[in-house]
């Protein structure tokens, strides 16, 4: 027995990653010095792309991918239902009309052949960009995403906040690391509390384009730059220019410090997670639960673990009064008072809503004890029982 709340995701944290922290209290800067590049170098180097921009949070990341391609009020731009509602909301404060997309009955991502009809029912270059969304962990295929992108004349952003350290193989047999942009125009990932590398807040964008860079370094830093190369004058080594209308999106140099650290333990935390999931596999195998699907050739980055159950509520509660904290990932994002008011309704994506009646994460973080798997396993296959 567990005499203990089990959350369904929690921070790891070491005496490496305080020591990282106190060693960047002591230093000269708390924000805007060299630990933030040396972040975004040690991230470049993992995920295998030319340039990453760390910011204050995942939804600034979108946003800022947003401004860089200069969406604007109009523009269409399609996500999935099932995201948290930033995946939209960072496109929608540029003024972007938000199409939404179903998603597919395996791997809860984007159903790319939903997308295609979608495509062809308008002439190429009416949607300006698509988003989809690396859901729990899952990478979506993006060489697919490109071919569809070149013949429809989009740019491709991909929410992978829940997934870095994933990866899918490319039509080569090539694995493409997702952030790596091979693929992609741009990549968004969070670094909250709940997600493999926790900073508290943060986040990063990720391309191989340098002017979609400069622009995301740019809109960070309230469109403020000193680069000598840009300026239209200068008047001395103090001297600044305001270029475009920016935000203040910067990540500060203690949350680099952690998530250097954490950066460096990401491969154990994708092992780890991968272990669980597949312990909740073998346990559930032979009830009416239903477990996540995974494809051939891709490294599930395993942010959630979501399964499905005719009885979802029951089950919610069930483990609540047994100290399992469960979570309904997501609500339908077109289903939100705000997002109806656009004409989206019920029925509209029926996948997506399916999926929501059913599902429900259970416990999924790389500290989790084996007891406190255990323990969790025990109660489902208890309620489970029942069925």
């Amino acid at each position: 027995m567990i005499d203990h709340i089990i959350p369904y995701g929690h921070q790891y944290i070491t005496e490496e990653d305080v020591q990282a922290v106190v060693s960047a209290l002591k230093s000269d800067y708390m924000t805007q010095g060299p630990l933030i590049a040396e972040f975004e170098k040690a991230f470049s180097k993992y995920i295998g792309c030319q340039h990453t921009c760390m910011v204050s949070n995942g939804t600034a990341a979108l946003h800022l991918c947003a401004k860089a391609l200069d969406i604007k009020e109009g523009d269409k731009v399609i996500t999935t239902p099932i995201t948290f509602v930033a995946s939209a909301n960072g496109f929608r404060y540029c003024g972007a009309q938000i199409v939404f997309c179903d998603i597919d009955p395996d791997t809860y991502c984007m159903d790319l052949d939903k997308l295609e009809e979608i495509l062809k029912a308008s002439p190429r270059g009416t949607y300006k960009a698509v988003v989809p969304v690396d859901f729990a962990g899952y990478p979506v295929d993006e060489e697919k995403f490109r071919k569809l992108a070149d013949e429809y004349g989009f740019a491709i952003v991909v929410d992978a906040c829940h997934a870095p350290g994933g990866s899918f193989t490319d039509s080569k047999g090539r694995r493409q690391m997702v952030g790596n942009c091979k693929y992609a125009d741009l990549t968004c990932f969070s670094f909250h509390p709940v997600k493999h590398i926790a900073t508290g807040e943060g986040g990063a964008v990720t391309t191989n384009n340098p002017m979609l860079y400069h622009k995301v370094s740019l809109y960070r830093t309230h469109g403020v730059t000193k680069d000598p190369a840009l300026l239209t004058k200068m008047d001395g080594g103090w001297y600044y220019e305001m270029q475009e209308l920016g935000f203040n999106y910067r990540i500060t140099e203690l949350q680099a410090a952690l998530g250097i650290s954490q950066l460096k333990r990401l491969d154990w935390s994708i092992t780890r997670r991968n272990e669980i999931a597949r312990k909740y596999d073998e346990a559930f195998k032979d009830t009416k639960i239903r477990t996540p699907f995974r494809g051939k050739g891709i490294t599930h980055a395993f942010h959630l673990y979501i399964i499905q159950t005719e009885k979802r509520k029951e089950l919610y509660d069930f483990l609540r009064e047994n100290r399992i904290f469960s979570q309904v990932l997501y609500i339908p994002a077109h289903t939100m008072p705000y997002y109806r008011q656009f004409g989206w309704k019920d029925g509209d994506m029926p996948v997506a809503e399916e999926y929501y009646r059913h599902c429900l994460a259970l416990p999924m973080f790389p500290s989790l004890t084996e007891e406190e798997q255990d323990w969790i396993i025990e109660k489902v296959l208890e309620f489970a029982s029942e069925l």
